[in-house]
């Protein structure tokens, strides 16, 4: 399913005969699935974006006078993601715009985002593609910031502190910004290898049981959480981890069931706690990967691409965990839950230049794998942060004096 999609009016009998004949015969011949444009997941209700705006179906445009909103100077910035400092020397990528179709994208103000986020907590919780999107927002609302001492790690800890959390604290607003590692979203147990009937058993992946520091989650204001580049075969149970449920260990869970099992933990555990009272939770979808001619571990590359594709062609299917993930904020919206989707997977299908490639961080092996599933910074993740800006103003608090 693609949640982007939109159907132009079909007025002839004609078309109206010919075009599902056609639509059925291309679905079964390619990976890019139109059906889903006549059979959209959500109603409108469901979905992230307002009645007015569908703000993640639109395409990218190119501006010359646009260079991101912040420069790799920034201090908050993990050194894999510093793309030029790494040897990148093409700058196209950071000169494209995201143009929703029919309307326009507010533009990102980064003090006025401050200032609607005074005395809150905004906190991100997922894998090292959340952590992207986490240190590019941190990046742009620090732009603003005169004095760089006021804002600073509430711990003390490194910005190259990969376990555990992070939070930075925007004193003049008594804002902080949040950052949990928690790549499959529920507890990850990890053990010696351990002989089971079923195989050889090196962790078990408990879907019903959320991280130690999930209590840190609630209460925050605004909570975006994603998931999906660990929930594959060779993440999981090619690893040896298997699912645990209570206290026993599933061997014939499959990682569809695993996946939806701990969508409603989190569906569970949000509805039942009264913190989240006044909280907005977005499920970002997935940001897809660019392997050409290959994976992470086949030597798959997306060196010298400079530019987006110019169209759907080289799309792959969209991911099956985006269909979980909309099927939850269906459900904590029909019990009054304030919970949305975050929709960059369409968006985000078009940008195989934006990936560091071989530019990764220094001291790096020369043969190790490129990286085509992270972005550089400035880049994509600054348009996925866009989105949510627009969509928090779209929810009516541009009439509010908060987010």
């Amino acid at each position: 399913m693609h949640f982007h999609k939109e159907i132009k009016p079909i007025v002839t009998f004609s078309l109206i005969f010919l075009v599902p004949i056609f639509l059925l015969i291309f679905h079964f011949q390619t990976s890019f699935n139109p059906l889903t444009f006549l059979h959209p997941f959500f109603d409108s209700k469901a979905n992230l974006e307002s009645d007015f705006c569908d703000y993640s179906n639109g395409k990218w445009v190119w501006d010359a006078s646009f260079d991101g909103w912040y420069t790799e100077s920034c201090r908050f910035l993990d050194p894999g993601f510093q793309c030029k400092k790494n040897g990148r020397n093409d700058t196209r990528f950071l000169h494209w715009r995201w143009k929703p179709h029919g309307c326009d994208l507010p533009r990102f103000n980064a003090k006025e985002m401050l200032e609607r986020s005074r005395n809150k907590r905004i906190v991100f919780v997922g894998d090292s593609i959340g952590r992207n999107q986490w240190e590019s927002i941190v990046c742009m609302l620090s732009s603003s910031i005169s004095n760089p001492s006021n804002i600073y790690e509430q711990f003390g800890n490194p910005i190259s502190k990969h376990r555990g959390f992070l939070s930075m604290v925007f004193k003049d607003y008594n804002l902080t910004m949040e950052y949990y590692r928690a790549p499959q979203i529920v507890v990850v147990d990890r053990f010696p290898p351990r002989n089971m009937s079923f195989g050889v058993m090196r962790g078990a992946i408990r879907v019903d049981k959320l991280p130690r520091f999930a209590h840190r989650w609630a209460g925050a204001d605004i909570l975006v959480l994603n998931s999906g580049h660990w929930w594959n075969i060779d993440k999981t149970l090619k690893l040896g981890h298997y699912f645990q449920v209570g206290q026993a260990i599933n061997e014939t869970m499959d990682i569809k069931e695993a996946f939806q099992r701990s969508m409603d933990t989190i569906k569970s555990w949000a509805l039942n706690n009264p913190k989240f009272s006044k909280s907005h939770i977005f499920l970002r979808s997935y940001a897809p990967s660019h392997f050409i001619n290959g994976t992470w571990k086949t030597h798959g590359t997306c060196a010298f691409e400079s530019d987006p594709y110019d169209d759907t062609n080289n799309f792959q299917p969209e991911s099956w965990t985006n269909q979980i993930v909309a099927s939850t904020i269906k459900d904590m919206r029909n019990h009054g839950m304030r919970a949305s989707i975050l929709n960059v997977t369409y968006m985000t299908e078009f940008r195989k230049d934006g990936h560091p490639s071989a530019h990764r961080e220094p001291g790096m092996p020369p043969h190790a794998p490129e990286d085509c599933s992270h972005w550089c910074l400035p880049g994509v993740p600054d348009a996925w942060n866009e989105l949510l800006y627009a969509n928090l103003l779209s929810f009516g608090s541009d009439k509010a004096t908060t987010l």
